[in-house]
């Protein structure tokens, strides 16, 4: 089963039914005991970084998602979810993150393009993980102002007036810029990757 974090915030309902479109087992909950025996953890988002971490702390998921991090269990962040994951982000001030990904999240640095970057976008991935896609290449939808810099947790980057990460990893840890339960079959194919991999199957 995949726990999808219900902390309040974000499109929850379109991820909850884009992994069941793509044949998993899951529940949107903000229950501990459910969450903890999960076999992998969907942290998803939409809105402001200071919001979300509060949110995540006065439901005690913060430590909830660390733990079960640290576990080894399988943890994906979608779009401000992928920032939560990080150690700070600069929106709206210094906000301490999780810390399961190396780095910060700071302002696009799009070079006057439009803000937010709102739409289709090609990614190239450069390294292998379990949600890499046949080609290493792939357009998901994206809808940021920000985005992690680069780190030793880079997977795939865009290019958006600059460079932007647009995957990160590291171990059981995944965060995705974008939002695959929007983007169509390579979407769904990313969803069902984690999918496979909470179930211990190769994708």
């Amino acid at each position: 089963m995949i726990g999808i974090v219900d902390y309040g915030m974000g499109n929850r309902r379109s991820v909850e039914k884009a992994f069941a479109r793509v044949g998993a087992d899951q529940q949107m909950t903000a229950d501990h005991d459910l969450l903890a025996t999960a076999d992998g953890l969907v942290v998803p988002g939409v809105g402001a970084m200071p919001e979300a971490m509060r949110r995540l702390r006065e439901a005690g998921l913060d430590a909830l998602i660390r733990e079960r991090a640290a576990a080894g269990v399988p943890v994906l962040g979608l779009c401000l979810g992928m920032h939560l994951l990080f150690e700070s982000s600069e929106e709206f001030g210094a906000t301490e993150g999780l810390g399961l990904l190396r780095g910060r999240v700071v302002p696009l640095r799009a070079s006057g393009l439009k803000l937010p970057h709102i739409g289709w976008h090609e990614v190239g991935f450069e390294r292998e993980t379990p949600l890499t896609p046949e080609g290493g290449r792939a357009a998901y939808y994206h809808v940021h102002s920000f985005a992690p810099e680069r780190s030793e947790d880079t997977v795939a980057v865009g290019d958006y007036g600059g460079e932007f990460v647009s995957v990160a990893a590291r171990g059981n840890v995944f965060g995705c810029q974008f939002h695959p339960e929007k983007s169509s079959t390579a979407g769904l194919g990313l969803l069902r990757a984690f999918t496979g991999l909470c179930a211990g199957v190769p994708a």
